[in-house]
């Protein structure tokens, strides 16, 4: 597997640290599976191992371009976060941060609105129904005409469930993370917002990473604040945010690194991911001389 740096930049833009993980990425060769990986930062500047142009399912990953299109409808004015969505009680923060009450699959709510952390599928259905019903318009073609197509993110395609649908290579899911570390389609006020806690001090199961109380989430972005386990690494501070897959994918961005990491690969989540991510993760930031204590 070759490992390689690649960098696009203005006549403005200062390299991206990103430029020295190209060492850490080498990891990705001992992993199971065919893999691709790569760390960006704010700008167009990457080091990548691995088939980055290959088409990967994103599969959960997919929620970040979910959540991304449903704060710019927010600032748009077609939606509000309060807007009832969802089961009886719920609004559209209910649904982002995964506080709706909906199962992991079904539409029966299993608890009440507000009252713990229940990580769900449904939930990101029910956000998509409620966003299309605002934008009058299906949630599939409003996600590609307010991020996916902006973005440039030409290989990716959403196709399905705005929860899990989306197939794309890693070069597109590296510039969704410099978008998350430089926004550009909603205010840094809003994306802030929406890293941030929502519905604090909820307890709840971060899937493949057991019960952690708090489970802390934002609106459609997961928190590692101090989870541990986690599937990012003891170096990444406590404001990473991101999301994983089931389809051996993640995304994470450490706004304090100014780094984003991400990758993509054609084995399905399990032990090998748990134990390979975090390590990647450290080796990357540690290159890159983040400070663990941060």
């Amino acid at each position: 597997m070759r490992v390689h740096e690649r960098a696009v930049t203005g006549p403005d833009q200062a390299p991206s640290p990103a430029r020295g993980a190209a060492r850490a990425l080498e990891l990705v060769t001992t992993w199971p599976a065919t893999a691709a990986a790569g760390v960006t930062g704010p700008a167009a500047v990457c080091a990548v191992a691995g088939p980055a142009d290959r088409v990967f399912a994103w599969a959960s990953v997919t929620k970040l371009l979910t959540a991304l299109a449903t704060l710019v409808a927010v600032e748009e004015g077609s939606i509000a976060l309060d807007d009832p969505a969802g089961p009886p009680g719920s609004t559209v923060r209910h649904l982002l941060a995964h506080a709706s009450g909906l199962p992991f699959d079904g539409d029966t709510p299993v608890a009440a609105p507000g009252t713990t952390r229940i990580y769900s599928n449904s939930g990101f259905d029910a956000l998509a129904t409620a966003l299309a019903a605002a934008t009058d318009m299906p949630a599939v073609a409003y996600i590609r005409d307010a991020v996916v197509s902006p973005l440039g993110l030409a290989a990716t395609a959403l196709e399905g469930s705005p929860a899990s649908g989306a197939h794309g290579p890693l070069t597109d899911l590296l510039a969704l993370g410099r978008e998350l570390l430089a926004p550009t389609l909603v205010a840094p006020e809003t994306l802030g917002a929406a890293t941030s806690v929502a519905f604090p001090q909820l307890a709840g199961i971060l899937p493949g990473f057991g019960r952690h109380s708090p489970n802390d989430w934002g609106l459609g972005f997961e928190l590692r604040d101090h989870k541990a386990p986690h599937w990012t690494g003891a170096r990444n501070s406590p404001a990473t945010f991101g999301h994983f897959g089931r389809a051996g994918s993640f995304l994470w961005v450490d706004p304090a690194a100014g780094v984003a990491c991400a990758a993509l690969a054609d084995r399905d989540f399990g032990p090998w991911a748990a134990a390979a991510w975090p390590e990647l993760a450290d080796a990357v930031l540690a290159e890159l001389g983040a400070d663990p204590s941060r």
